[in-house]
C-alpha cells in the first residue's frame, strides 16, 4: 500500500508513536482571538487513539 502524500504533510510522528496534527481554526478569523489563544493554535495537538490507528495505516 502506497503512503498518502497528503496525510504526510499534515501529521507528524513522535518517536514513541504518537501522531501530532495542527490545531484546528488557524487560517481567519484570528484577529478577534485573544494573543493567548492564537499562540496555543502554533503548537501541535496529540491526535486520539481512534484517528491514530488509521492514520497509521496511512502513512
Amino acid at each position: 500500500m502506497k503512503t498518502k502524500k497528503a496525510i504526510t504533510k499534515r501529521f507528524k510522528i513522535t518517536r514513541t508513536g504518537k501522531i501530532l496534527r495542527r490545531p484546528t481554526g488557524q487560517n481567519h478569523f484570528n484577529a478577534k482571538c485573544s494573543g493567548k489563544k492564537r499562540r496555543l493554535k502554533r503548537g501541535w495537538v496529540e491526535v486520539s487513539k481512534a484517528d491514530a490507528k488509521r492514520i497509521k495505516k496511512f502513512l
